[in-house]
């Protein structure tokens, strides 16, 4: 790990130590952008890496953030139908505003304002998962039960 961290690391770290998960935060050379160069990097399966994709609802335009497995690609009907609005995907600008972050290091939390949130229930079969931990060459590790907890997200089938 790089001493000092990116301040989005930081405000990812405040995130983590206030909801009681322990920070540790992993910075790599090169990008961790997609799941499967994080799963490189951290020496995971590819399934462990919790994406995080924020897509944009219709009309009331919320940030609904969708956390999923690595290996999953989401069901934008499933969601929205969760959610009881349309979803589409959300633009750079969109997810900057919405969350304070760039998208391909978008954390599960310390957003700018709090999304909508729902967890693939695919997470919840291992002891550990990674996260993007707020820019595209951090991560972190935790429990799918912290992250459940400390995003208050639904879990479900999402792909």
């Amino acid at each position: 790990m790089s001493d000092p961290l990116p301040a989005a690391s930081e405000r990812v770290r405040a995130a983590l130590e206030a909801a009681g998960v322990e920070a540790r935060i992993v910075a790599f050379d090169r990008g961790t952008r997609t799941a499967a160069d994080a799963a490189a990097a951290i020496g995971c399966e590819v399934a462990q890496i919790a994406k995080s994709l924020v897509f944009r609802s219709s009309p009331s335009g919320r940030a609904v953030l969708v956390i999923a497995s690595g290996v999953n690609r989401v069901d934008e009907a499933k969601v929205a139908a969760a959610l009881g609005e349309s979803i589409g995907k959300a633009d750079a600008a969109f997810v900057r505003d919405k969350t304070g972050f760039a998208i391909g290091g978008v954390p599960p939390v310390g957003h700018a304002e709090r999304p909508v949130v729902f967890i693939d229930r695919d997470l919840l079969k291992f002891a550990e998962i990674w996260a993007a931990a707020g820019t595209p060459n951090t991560v972190f590790p935790l429990t799918p039960d912290s992250l459940v907890a400390m995003t208050a997200g639904t879990v479900m089938a999402v792909s």
